[in-house]
């Protein structure tokens, strides 16, 4: 999904209890009241790190929480069960915030817990996608690697704003794999995640399309 604010984190925050929100390392984000977790011992966050903060609110809450997690990727394995763990509990009134640039660095089994948001450029206007952009992404989904070539290249046709456009087809897709995840909640659709989310950074970071079209789904 994508949202076009970020001062809007809060509010779309509160709609469910764990969110996943991709941004650039170098936007600060403020949540008043926030508890926040970041890296401390080797660059990573630790199991007990993760602990320290849910015994701060073990206990019934009256009013909003929510704890980031940022960079979310740093998360180790540890430190992800145990969030993980907790979440299996859920507390309508907590909300953990995961934010990174990495999506695809993040384990499917938080992939399959919470909702991905990306931060709409102004490029990516319109990226709800008329019918033919619905249908390309439902073939992207289902792509052999023999396809992916020819699927690229339909996507570049465009003299310009070919990169948007294919962000766009990409977004689709991890939109429709999180929707088919969640209605049947069959495995294979958040397997295919992490490779559509490395995809789009690549993309987002100026790199080759038909190349990375290959290189990152295959």
């Amino acid at each position: 999904m994508y949202f076009e604010d970020f001062k809007k984190i809060p509010e779309i925050s509160k709609k469910t209890n764990c969110v996943i929100f991709v941004l650039p390392k170098e936007l600060e984000v403020t949540i008043p009241r926030a508890l926040v977790l970041r890296p401390e011992e080797k660059s990573v966050i630790t199991v007990e790190q993760v602990r320290g903060i849910l015994s701060k609110v073990s206990t019934k809450q009256l009013s909003d929480q929510f704890i980031v997690i940022r960079p979310a990727e740093k998360l180790s394995e540890v430190a992800t069960n145990a969030f993980l763990k907790n979440l299996e509990e859920p507390n309508d009134k907590i909300h953990y915030v995961l934010i990174t640039d990495s999506p695809s660095k993040l384990l499917p089994t938080v992939l399959s817990r919470a909702r991905i948001y990306f931060l709409r450029k102004k490029e990516e206007d319109g990226v709800v996608g008329t019918e033919k952009d619905k249908n390309l992404a439902k073939r992207l989904m289902v792509a052999k690697p023999k396809d992916l070539i020819l699927i690229a290249e339909e996507i570049s046709k465009k003299k310009s704003g070919a990169r948007a456009e294919a962000l766009k087809i990409i977004g689709l897709t991890i939109e429709m794999l999180y929707k088919s995840y969640f209605i049947t909640e069959k495995d294979v659709f958040i397997k295919k995640l992490p490779k559509f989310l490395k995809l789009y950074e690549s993309l987002e970071q100026n790199g080759h399309i038909k190349l990375h079209f290959v290189a990152d789904l295959c």
